[in-house]
């Protein structure tokens, strides 16, 4: 049982606060496992401790520990473990706490981008949806096998549509041909034409790139914020995190894209993107 307890210490004390950020919502769900485990290991612990003060009068010490040094009777121990598992209790409530704000305070966000994003391009603001929770479980990603190739053991690509990919292709080759509004008009109508394909986060992401060529930073930042939201952990989402600073900073929304830098760096820590976002940071004198 001793070992038990200090498994889940060290699960909880060495948990990364990135992590926390990038993976909130499994995160949540395992603390919330890990403390009700930790209410039974509670009780049992307060049954066993009433019955070795009921039986022995908690004064016998277990051979097996006392060669470690151990001291103290069995039912001294028992109220160590007691409060020990107390006090883990609690600190898995406040990071359970923590993991929540950080989910809601990032989906806010997320929703106020898409709000002055909506303004600037002159759009209805009254059509814009609740903004979905990041890292929800209706976030579709795309798989890392389309962007990396895949390697032994990847899952294999879902199968596309047919003239999915050949629609894709079509549109990319007008991107790396520089044709970068027959680009947008190609991605456009490929989103389209296939809602959740797992091509989706490409196209949104190349279409940003093809608008910001273009010199349409509002577009640009919408087409970036779609491709982030789709996959917040997804292979895209510090590039697009990264991008959307970027074009937010060319629309004059300096704090608004202070706060994707910073986003960024917090989600993706020593990754070339956050990189590149602190220096940023530093030019726009972010607070």
């Amino acid at each position: 049982m001793r070992g038990k307890i200090w498994a889940f210490g060290l699960v909880l004390l060495l948990a990364p606060v990135s992590g926390l950020a990038q993976e909130a919502s499994a995160d949540a769900a395992t603390l919330a496992d890990i403390r009700a485990e930790l209410v039974t290991l509670t009780r049992d612990v307060a049954q066993l401790r009433a019955e070795l003060a009921t039986s022995s009068g908690g004064n016998a010490v277990d051979p097996g520990q006392a060669q470690f040094g151990i001291g103290g009777s069995l039912l001294e121990r028992a109220d160590r473990i007691e409060a020990q598992l107390t006090r883990l209790t609690g600190l898995t409530e406040r990071l359970e706490f923590r993991i929540d704000t950080i989910v809601s305070d990032a989906t806010n966000r997320i929703g106020d981008l898409e709000f002055r994003l909506v303004e600037l391009e002159g759009g209805d603001v009254s059509q814009l949806g609740q903004t979905s929770l990041l890292g929800g479980a209706g976030a579709e990603g795309l798989p890392d096998a389309a962007v990396t190739g895949g390697g032994a053991g990847a899952e294999p690509a879902p199968e596309l549509a047919t003239g999915e990919q050949r629609a894709f292709d079509a549109a990319r080759a007008a991107f790396d041909a520089g044709d970068n509004a027959a680009a947008v008009a190609g991605f456009q109508d490929f989103l389209t034409t296939y809602p959740g394909s797992p091509l989706s986060v490409d196209a949104g992401f190349l279409m940003g790139q093809a608008h910001a060529a273009e010199g349409n930073p509002s577009d640009a930042a919408r087409a970036y914020l779609d491709a982030f939201t789709a996959a917040p952990d997804g292979p895209r989402a510090g590039a697009a995190l990264l991008q959307l600073g970027i074009n937010l900073n060319a629309l004059g929304q300096n704090e608004e894209a202070c706060i994707m830098f910073d986003e960024l760096s917090l989600r993706f820590p020593g990754s070339a993107e956050a990189t590149e976002a602190q220096g940023r940071m530093a030019e726009l004198s972010c607070s």
